[in-house]
């Protein structure tokens, strides 16, 4: 264990006492979905649309049913009666949207993408299912698809969907400020193009559900690879018709999330719904083509923005707008096109902005949230700009951005843009400036012209780059805690949150544990499992350290507050007197003393005798910690690369991640946080292509075309917190996760171009893989004057 002391402020943070979840997943008994034991399960495999877009005139199971192993075989159709509804509900259901936007439990008449489930076939073994949903016979109408958001806005563009009566959901115009007269008195006026791809969140494990009913108890209990174990409790309810106290999810180990488990997938009610017609444990998980296929996607945005500025390189307005590749169907609201419309400004005083936002359907996999939730993309595009700028008027790029920084003094700064939810955008804390001058000292900006030297000597383009990020973490409006000490002694957290890798156990039985006198490790952990916590949002925003946090460590320190006051009543001694360290409630002296588990068991109660203290019986406290209002977290990144001109390969030689994540729990695991979120944005940035043909049939459905960084492509990240402690919560903490992720793209291709100075390339668009890069550098040849 070690400390950092200028991040100890509360019981229990700035500690690393090691992962207590590492254990189980070293020795290899971790328990995830595909491990959960039921008794004698069948296997599911969906049946998928080989197109793009397609009439679905008739489905011929007669083959499959007949095949061995096979239990049955069910299209919509044969379902009606065990499923209420066909629509799943929509996620976020705030926003006002039409009623045939959400997708389908199950394809009825027509399929929008390669991959869309229009049968499910039950085996005894996964291979027979696999074998038999092969068997079945469907007949298609191919329709024309619309692959590309741009072609999909036009008015003559095919329709994705025949029910709906346009292709464009959503079109609307954030804006403030005069931008026309900002723009007639601008000295400089730019504008440019940009392009960002759509990805995956490929976590190591893939979705999974597994469904088991009892009939002795009328219990349906579901497991699933999930973010959201409460809201999947109210969907599978809501949809089946299942009794809410006769429902329990819960959810297993998970292998990463990272955006792509954030939402109700078809799959999480199909499986529950054919293993209550059945009467037999059902399993379903996923392999890595239905991730590629079927697993929701996010990035894939088309802009077109100009920024005016006046001499001094100050922003006087920014206009423009972009078109989002929306997918099929809207399973989670429309949060990713809002996100990056209203966080272009990002950490930067805009006086003027108007911005038009067209959220476009497509004949592809769904579109919501990926690590960063459109806050990347605008982020690009903003930073993009920025270096424009400083080109433009000669300015240091750092100097230009400097210029324009929300300084300190005006914190809390008020955007004048409202979140989705109605709610004024308040960046509550931070000091962007400090943070970029850290960035730029740590990555020794200064000195990096002897640095281009070296490497021009061996052939090498040398660059190097800064991009600064800001992002709302937290999002309330709260999170559930119960911290109970069992009369064994046994001390368990139970909590709406989600543990997905990130090491949430660890940090909740760390705040636990210190209240309590305890090691980190006698404290068990249980989140996601809706047979314990009523009520409970998840994982996801960057708010588990926050939300689930503070009702961590308030719920334990009104354990203690009971713990002291009982021992008083027990031991005879004043409570001012006591502490509570290994377990046990004492003097100073040691003289008197009483265990926890000793008072838990006093607390349970005797017949016919009063409890020692008044009040609730037990030692338990519950807490649902709510906050509406969000914690701005906020990110300086330096990136240096290297560039090979003959085969555009890019190597990042240094990144420098300089964080304000407000106060850290854990050192160790935050350091992880933004480790993740650099590696992310790298993959993002240079790896991560998507690829879909003109008809919309997906082209990367494995890993050999759909790259990820791998550990010779990822440099030594050096991590730097900063903090601006948050008023917002308790702990003062904020979010690391996703604002890590959310500057890297700029930052790297800002180096590459950097790199490439002299050249006369412009780089507007990412994922930037070699072959693109050489083609870039051929059309910027073939552009320049000849000598």
């Amino acid at each position: 264990m070690h400390a950092d002391p200028g991040l100890v402020t509360h019981p229990g943070m700035g500690m690393s006492p090691g992962r207590l979840e590492d254990e189980q997943l070293l020795r290899g008994k971790a328990c995830f979905l595909d491990d959960v034991a039921v008794p004698d399960p069948l296997h599911a495999c969906f049946v998928r649309s080989p197109h793009a877009h397609a009439r679905l005139l008739s489905v011929d199971a007669a083959q499959a049913r007949a095949m061995p192993g096979v239990v049955a075989v069910y299209a919509r159709q044969d379902l009606f009666g065990h499923i209420t509804s066909w629509r799943m509900p929509l996620g976020f259901p705030l926003a006002v949207l039409p009623e045939d936007t959400t997708p389908f439990a199950l394809a009825g008449d027509e399929v929008a993408f390669a991959g869309e489930a229009y049968a499910v076939v039950v085996a005894r073994t996964r291979h027979q299912a696999e074998d038999a949903a092969a068997a079945v016979q469907a007949e298609f109408d191919v329709l024309p698809a619309v692959s590309d958001c741009r072609r999909a806005v036009e008015p003559d563009a095919p329709l994705v969907r025949s029910e709906i009566a346009g292709n464009v959901l959503q079109d609307y115009t954030l804006a403030y400020g005069d931008h026309d007269a900002a723009f007639e008195q601008a000295a400089v006026v730019l504008h440019d193009d940009f392009w960002v791809h759509r990805g995956c969140g490929h976590p190591m494990e893939g979705r999974g559900v597994v469904a088991a009913p009892d009939p002795a108890t009328g219990v349906l209990t579901v497991w699933s690879s999930t973010q959201m174990a409460h809201e999947l409790h109210y969907t599978i309810a809501h949809m089946l018709d299942q009794p809410e106290d006769q429902l329990r999810i819960i959810t297993p180990d998970v292998g990463g999330g990272f955006g792509a488990k954030f939402m109700i997938y078809p799959e999480e009610v199909v499986v529950p719904a054919v293993a209550r017609a059945l009467g037999r444990p059902v399993k379903w998980v996923e392999d890595r083509r239905e991730n590629f296929l079927t697993t929701i996607q996010e990035r894939d945005q088309f802009w077109s923005i100009s920024v005016a500025a006046d001499r001094d390189g100050k922003l006087l307005g920014v206009r423009g707008g972009f078109i989002h590749d929306h997918g099929a169907y809207t399973p989670q609201g429309t949060n990713v096109p809002y996100n990056a419309a209203s966080s272009m400004t990002g950490p930067y005083v805009v006086p003027a902005f108007s911005l038009r936002a067209r959220v476009a359907y497509t004949n592809k996999v769904p579109v919501a949230t990926i690590r960063g939730a459109g806050y990347p993309q605008a982020a690009f595009v903003m930073e993009r700009m920025m270096d424009k700028l400083a080109l433009e008027l000669g300015l240091d790029r750092l100097e230009c951005r400097r210029r324009n920084l929300i300084p300190p003094g005006k914190i809390p700064y008020t955007k004048p843009l409202k979140s989705r939810a109605g709610v004024p955008l308040v960046i509550d804390s931070g000091d962007f400036p400090a943070l970029q001058a850290r960035a730029a000292e740590a990555i020794d900006y200064d000195g990096f012209e002897a640095r281009r030297a070296r490497s021009a000597e061996t052939g090498m383009l040398r660059g190097v780059a800064l991009a600064n990020s800001v992002k709302p973490t937290g999002r309330g409006p709260y999170e559930t805690a119960r911290v109970k000490i069992h009369p064994s002694g046994r001390v368990v957290v139970h909590t709406g949150a989600l543990a997905m890798g990130q090491g949430i156990k660890t940090t909740l039985a760390q705040l636990c544990a210190a209240h309590l006198g305890l090691d980190p490790v006698a404290v068990d952990v249980v989140a996601g499992d809706t047979g314990h916590i009523a009520y409970g949002m998840g994982g996801f925003a960057s708010r588990q350290a926050m939300m689930a946090g503070s009702a961590v460590s308030e719920a334990a320190a009104k354990v203690r507050a009971k713990a002291l006051c009982t021992a008083a009543a027990v031991l005879k001694v004043d409570q001012g007197e006591l502490d509570i360290s290994n377990g046990e409630v004492h003097t100073a002296d040691f003289s008197q003393r009483v265990p926890l588990a000793r008072l838990a068991m006093l607390l349970k109660g005797v017949p016919g005798y009063a409890l020692p203290v008044p009040g609730m019986p037990g030692l338990e406290e519950t807490v649902h910690f709510q906050c509406d209002a969000q914690a701005y977290a906020g990110a300086s990144h330096a990136c240096e690369v290297e560039v090979d001109p003959l085969t555009g390969a890019v190597h990042v030689r240094r990144y420098v991640a300089v964080q304000d994540s407000g106060n850290i729990i854990n050192p160790q695991i935050a350091h992880g946080q933004v480790h993740g979120g650099v590696v992310h944005g790298i993959g993002n940035a240079l790896f991560e292509w998507m690829g879909y043909d003109a008809n919309a049939q997906p082209l990367t459905t494995t890993f050999a075309e759909y790259l990820l960084p791998t550990a010779p492509e990822v440099p030594t990240i050096e991590v730097i917190f900063q903090p601006s402690p948050t008023e917002l919560n308790p702990l003062g903490v904020k979010g690391i996760g996703e604002v890590a992720t959310i500057p890297v793209a700029a930052a790297v291709i800002g180096a590459v171009e950097h790199a490439l100075a002299g050249h006369g390339v412009r780089i507007t668009e990412f994922p930037l893989t070699p072959v693109r890069l050489v083609e870039l550098l051929d059309q910027a040849a073939s552009a320049s004057p000849k000598h």
